[in-house]
């Protein structure tokens, strides 16, 4: 990160996100974190899953970044930035507002509607990073009905 408070690479605003995630975890939460980003890499919003913690089945890491990002003119030119592939759910944000880059970092554990995504023209970037693929498999392992609910399973 530069001195401005500007994210240059993908790995440094996937950074953010997996900042965000593991305060869900330390938080009691799911471990899920996410940032939103304009073009030219200035963070906007950053959250994490607050499901757990607000009792708020509709708080995804997503719409909490979203959330705090507050109200934008267009957000065509901003990245989303998210520890996991979105669910349906999230993914329906992302095309509702014409989000136009969507950056995941593990869709190796989870895979939501980011093909529908890159069908419908939104750039899709998958790193799979090998810590946010261990975090959430661990916490899958040991919160089995926590991830079920939340993704809807059940």
């Amino acid at each position: 990160m530069s001195d401005e408070g500007v994210y240059a690479t993908d790995a440094e605003k996937l950074a953010v996100a997996a900042a965000e995630a593991r305060l869900g975890a330390l938080e009691g939460g799911i471990p899920i974190g996410a940032a939103l980003f304009a073009a030219d890499g200035r963070l906007l919003g950053r959250g994490h899953n607050r499901r757990v913690q607000d009792g708020d089945a509709a708080m995804h890491a997503e719409t909490n970044a979203f959330h705090n990002a507050g109200r934008q003119r267009s957000y065509r030119d901003t990245v989303m930035v998210t520890t996991l592939s979105p669910c349906w759910y999230c993914s329906g944000l992302v095309r509702q507002f014409g989000i136009g880059r969507v950056v995941i970092g593990d869709d190796r554990t989870f895979t939501g509607g980011q093909d529908w995504l890159a069908e419908n023209g939104v750039d899709v970037t998958v790193l799979n990073e090998p810590k946010l693929i261990e975090l959430m498999g661990e916490f899958i392992h040991t919160h089995p009905a926590l991830w079920n609910e939340d993704i809807g399973e059940d």
